[in-house]
């Protein structure tokens, strides 16, 4: 059972994501929040496997309430739900540690695709967004300046195929069966990749392994 809270400060869109997710026989609405404020009282009290987390929202936008949330509870899944395509509101968002992102118009089949694929611990790039965010890695970078000194260069082979595969949107397990170790073993080499890089998530290494041309943009989700 995969369980949600839906955060947006309007009834009626939490309602039309309710209709979509209650569709599924293996998802389960535990609660829903109306402010950034709300969002975190509800998370840290509910502990959902996944949270729907709007950008904008009244006392705490999507981008602070996500980070309080994940400073408590490291280990929600969030995913955030925004309408707008431009860079800082998904660098923030990543910044922030969340799994993942959509535009508000995906279709239905699409959010419940990309909702199985976080709760199975895998990476969500929208192609549109991420395409963006490519573009523009020569104005912003997803590291900070102390940090254009680590190279790719410092990753082991071994991390770079952990990488490639990671950009791919795999899951752990799926990479330790690809290459034939434990996933304890996957999750260690990934704090090692991440803390080389000095990167927080897996968004974040994902978007590092497309800018360096480890693995290719998806062209879809």
């Amino acid at each position: 059972m995969i369980r949600f809270l839906i955060c947006d400060d309007h009834a009626l869109f939490r309602q039309g994501i309710k209709n979509i997710l209650e569709l599924e026989d293996d998802f389960r609405i535990i609660g829903e929040a109306a402010t950034g404020r709300e969002a975190i009282r509800y998370a840290l009290e509910t502990r959902p496997d996944i949270i729907l987390m709007d950008i904008q929202m009244p006392e705490l936008d999507g981008v602070v309430a996500t980070k309080e949330i994940l400073s408590e509870y490291p280990e929600a899944k969030v995913i955030i739900l925004t309408m707008y395509r431009q860079n800082n509101y998904v660098f923030e968002a990543i910044k922030a540690g969340a799994m993942g992102y959509m535009l508000k118009d995906a279709d239905a089949n699409d959010l419940i695709y990309a909702i199985r694929r976080v709760a199975s611990g895998e990476t969500l790039l929208n192609a549109e967004i991420a395409a963006s965010i490519l573009d523009d890695f020569g104005k912003v970078t997803l590291e900070s300046p102390d940090n254009h000194d680590h190279k790719l260069s410092e990753l082991t082979e071994k991390e770079t195929t952990i990488l490639r595969y990671l950009a791919k949107g795999v899951s752990n397990q799926e990479i330790a069966e690809a290459l034939n170790v434990s996933e304890k073993t996957i999750r260690n080499r990934l704090s090692e990749i991440f803390s080389k890089l000095r990167i927080n998530n897996r968004t974040q290494a994902a978007l590092y392994a497309l800018k360096e041309g480890i693995a290719k943009l998806p062209e879809k989700l």
